[in-house]
């Protein structure tokens, strides 16, 4: 292909998005979020296989989506973890800035000799999913229901709808289609 500087400008504003948010780092804040600790689970365990299948281009938009999150939560002691957690995330697509990252976080040594993040597969399985639910074959609606919800479960949560329940008034249901999980 032809070569294009186009793609440099959004590499360039990502990295210095990086660059902003490990200088918000703040290693003294209390307090947790388990919707910022799931998800930085989930990505560690997701950019681990990704970077083992050579799938750098997904490890890199897991991160993308990381950064957002971690953006747009409050000060915490989650929040603190999760930056330290980015920076060694992006160590092997980006290892000078994660070097000098590391190094203002006040850690000692290099981050490229530093463990690689854990994750606790408690945290990377979500408790609630959402899907969506059709009458007729178009989608009327989406519900949210624990991960492990039976059929009937998750049909009362959609005929408790309203803009599901509207589609189904003087029907009779003739086929329900429901996979657990």
């Amino acid at each position: 292909l032809p070569w294009s500087e186009a793609g440099i400008e959004g590499c360039s504003r990502f990295v210095h998005r990086l660059w902003r948010l490990f200088g918000a780092f703040d290693a003294g804040v209390q307090g947790t979020d388990q919707t910022l600790d799931r998800h930085v689970h989930k990505t560690v365990q997701a950019v681990a296989a990704d970077i083992e299948s050579l799938g750098f281009n997904k490890a890199v938009a897991r991160i993308y989506e990381l950064t957002g999150a971690v953006e747009k939560a409050q000060p915490s002691a989650s929040r603190s973890a999760a930056i330290r957690t980015l920076v060694q995330l992006v160590a092997p697509m980006m290892p000078h800035l994660a070097e000098e990252a590391w190094a203002s976080l006040g850690e000692t040594g290099l981050v490229a000799d530093a463990d690689w993040p854990t994750f606790d597969e408690n945290y990377a399985v979500d408790d609630q999913i959402t899907i969506g639910v059709q009458v007729l074959g178009k989608t009327r609606g989406q519900i949210t229901i624990p991960a492990d919800a039976d059929q009937d479960t998750a049909l009362a949560a959609a005929k408790a709808q309203e803009g599901i329940a509207k589609h189904l008034e003087g029907k009779n249901l003739v086929r329900v289609i429901y996979l657990p999980g």
